[in-house]
C-alpha cells in the first residue's frame, strides 16, 4: 500500500503542509513514522479523509484567485471494475471527478483505492470565476 508525507498528502488535499500537520496532530487522520522518522499517511486511510475533508469544507478558505487548469491530481477514492468498462473516482482536493475507462486501463496503471493519480479533462467550455 502506497504511503503520503505530510507535504505530499496536503498537496492532494488542497490544503497548506501545516494545516496537514494540525489535523494528523488532532488525530483527524492517522499517521505512523517511517525509519527515517518522517510522519506517513497510508494510502486508503487518505482516501478516506479526503471525502471527508471535501465534504465538511475543511480545506483552507483563503484560496488564490485563480483558472481552474484542466489537471487536478488527487486520489483514488473508489474503482469499480466490470467485464470491459471501469469507473475511477478521484478526490482532488475539495474536486469529485468520475472517469469512465477500459478495465485494461485500470489494471495497466495499478489504479485502485488510495493510489496517487491525475485527473485530466478535455472541455469544449471553460468557465472562468473570480471571488
Amino acid at each position: 500500500m502506497q504511503s503520503y508525507t505530510i507535504g505530499q498528502a496536503a498537496r492532494l488535499l488542497g490544503v497548506s503542509p501545516d494545516t496537514a500537520r494540525r489535523w494528523a496532530d488532532a488525530g483527524r487522520v492517522a499517521t505512523h513514522r517511517d525509519k527515517g522518522g518522517r510522519r506517513l499517511i497510508d494510502g486508503k486511510d487518505l482516501a478516506a479523509f479526503s471525502i471527508e475533508v471535501a465534504r465538511t469544507g475543511g480545506g483552507e478558505e483563503d484560496a488564490s484567485y485563480t483558472s481552474v487548469r484542466n489537471s487536478f491530481p488527487g486520489i483514488v477514492t473508489a474503482v469499480k471494475l466490470g467485464d470491459v468498462a471501469a469507473q475511477v473516482e478521484i478526490q482532488a482536493g475539495p474536486h469529485r471527478l468520475v472517469s469512465l475507462l477500459t478495465r485494461e486501463a485500470v489494471e495497466e496503471l495499478g489504479l485502485e483505492v488510495g493510489v496517487e493519480a491525475t485527473a485530466r479533462v478535455k472541455s469544449t467550455n471553460v468557465h472562468i470565476d473570480r471571488t
